[in-house]
């Protein structure tokens, strides 16, 4: 399991900057909108001491920390949906996205031309949203009539479907986000599930500036919409990982270890997996044949010396089939 991260923003508010920032790769930066025309796509490790640490006591030949992919499209602008500038031809890109950072410019006028000719953080956060949500109303509209089909024949399974999708249009043209829990019955719902929408991503704000250029109206607005931010600015040679961070804790994802001579690597679950499923990210068969997992905390291994010197002290734990993996342990799969 990987982590994946669509980046979007207008035009020239620091999306590719960030990108580079993050994944040191050298993308178009340019001045001028429209600069990036195919999607960048970045591998980026996750920065965790805890690997290097048992790395180090293992002596592992290998060091192998968990990813997360980003995704960077063309900028979007007002009328995307209606095919205007390049954003659009995009969105599809990052439709297979599990979260959506959103890049608003902050920092105050200068050189750097913007696509609304004023800088306005809200109104920005707003153009994108509405973007994203009227992307969203074109993929419902293309399956709406075969639902409703379904529906009227008397099948009860679509007559569900269509509530479900009558609430999520409802929603989208309201302006609002899908993601939060309020709307726990569309998440969940299958078919909705398989449209991928873009509203139905969880956001991380990226405030690009100082923290005196966020307006404080601005920061309340996210706040109120139940999204998480960050404030960067992206002109300064800053530490990301925070985002990163951030990105797992809104996803409920954690990181379990397996370490050795050979390697010592990070595993990404979600929160609350039992052990078959963690087993399964190792390997698929070990979902299938799993008997049971030796564990310990990392901190615990760290302090014991070694895997013997924990085994020989009773430090480590047997756990069956109910456990969760919980962040930061360290595991031996047993599997038929």
């Amino acid at each position: 399991m990987k982590l994946s991260i669509g980046i979007v923003g207008l035009p020239n508010v620091g999306k590719s900057t960030l990108f580079k920032a993050l994944t040191k790769i050298e993308v178009n930066i340019a001045n001028y909108p429209f600069a990036t025309i195919d999607p960048n796509v970045g591998v980026v490790s996750v920065p965790d001491e805890r690997l290097d640490k048992l790395a180090e006591l293992s002596k592992s030949v290998k060091k192998i920390p968990a990813v997360v992919e980003f995704y960077d499209i063309a900028g979007l602008v007002k009328g995307a949906n209606k095919g205007e500038g390049l954003g659009n031809q995009f969105l599809s890109h990052i439709r297979e996205t599990q979260a959506i950072v959103e890049v608003l410019r902050c920092f105050p006028a200068g050189e750097i031309i913007h696509v609304e000719n004023s800088v306005d953080p809200i109104r920005d956060m707003e153009i994108i949203n509405a973007e994203l949500a009227l992307k969203d109303l074109e993929t419902i509209e293309k399956v709406w009539k075969k639902v409703e089909g379904e529906a009227k024949t008397g099948k009860k399974e679509a007559q569900k479907d269509l509530e479900v999708f009558k609430k999520a249009k409802e929603v989208l043209e309201s302006g609002k986000s899908l993601w939060n829990s309020v709307h726990s019955d569309v998440l969940e719902n299958v078919r909705m599930k398989e449209l991928n929408l873009l509203m139905a991503k969880k956001q991380i704000y990226l405030l690009n500036g100082r923290p005196n250029d966020a307006p404080p109206e601005l920061i309340q607005k996210i706040k109120d919409s139940g999204a998480d931010y960050i404030i960067a600015d992206l002109s300064a040679d800053m530490d990301l990982s925070p985002l990163i961070k951030k990105a797992y804790a809104v996803l409920d994802l954690i990181s379990f270890f397996t370490t050795g001579e050979d390697e010592t690597r990070a595993w990404t679950i979600k929160k609350g997996a039992k052990s078959p499923q963690a087993a399964g990210v190792i390997h698929t068969d070990f979902e299938k044949k799993f008997i049971r997992a030796e564990v310990i905390n990392w901190q615990r291994l760290l302090e014991s010396g070694g895997w013997g010197q924990a085994k020989s002290k009773g430090w480590i734990r047997l756990e069956g089939k109910e456990y969760e993996f919980k962040d930061g342990d360290v595991v031996v799969i047993r599997h038929g």
